[in-house]
């Protein structure tokens, strides 16, 4: 196997990346300088021997705690408990929520073999434990069939716990047109009304 061949594989192995695609790319990377590739390698190792998982929330960073949990500035009473990493950032570009935050590294799945025991709701469940200024906890999985079960899992372990437990809210995005729109979403926009001004 030539070397051009063992980066588009590598290529191929990424979500959403097919066969054509990591040959483009590879393909682009030759004509790019040797600079620009090395640049992207030494970037490439960086991220693997420095970025890691929170201890406290799972968030991935180069320091441990992270700086939004070692934050003074951060709501300790709010967790908001998110499926993945990237949620995080999603999240905090709004620039409104001030809480902390819990990674649970995906959602229950029993067809793709993921269970409770392969997320971080253990972790979850003994922050809160030991946790008594947590007041909330926003459950922001997708609005998946298994984002979903996830949040009912999640929901029904913690309340007894003497938690808010919360759930964002969903309805018709801005821009969007009612004719185009599916009709769950169109029941969650209903529920969630409210008044004007």
């Amino acid at each position: 196997m030539s070397v051009i061949d063992e980066l588009a594989g590598e290529f191929a192995r990424l979500p959403g990346i097919g066969r054509k695609t990591a040959l483009r790319l590879t393909y682009y990377l030759l004509k790019r300088p040797a600079d620009d590739v090395r640049r992207l390698a030494r970037a490439l190792d960086a991220v693997a021997e420095r970025v890691r998982s929170c201890s406290t929330c799972g968030n991935l960073t180069e320091a441990d705690p992270c700086v939004i949990c070692t934050s003074p500035r951060r709501d300790r009473g709010l967790v908001c408990v998110v499926e993945e990493a990237s949620d995080i950032g999603a999240i905090e570009r709004t620039g409104t929520f001030q809480g902390l935050y819990h990674v649970l590294g995906g959602r229950l799945s029993p067809l793709e073999g993921v269970g409770p025991d392969e997320l971080r709701i253990g972790p979850l469940l003994l922050r809160l434990e030991n946790g008594p200024e947590v007041a909330e906890v926003i459950i922001a999985t997708n609005p998946s069939v298994e984002g979903e079960a996830t949040a009912l899992y999640l929901q029904k372990l913690i309340r007894p716990m003497g938690r808010r437990v919360t759930r964002l809210a969903r309805g018709m995005p801005v821009g969007g047109d009612l004719e185009y729109t599916d009709g769950v979403t169109i029941a969650e926009a209903l529920a969630g009304r409210r008044e004007i001004g």
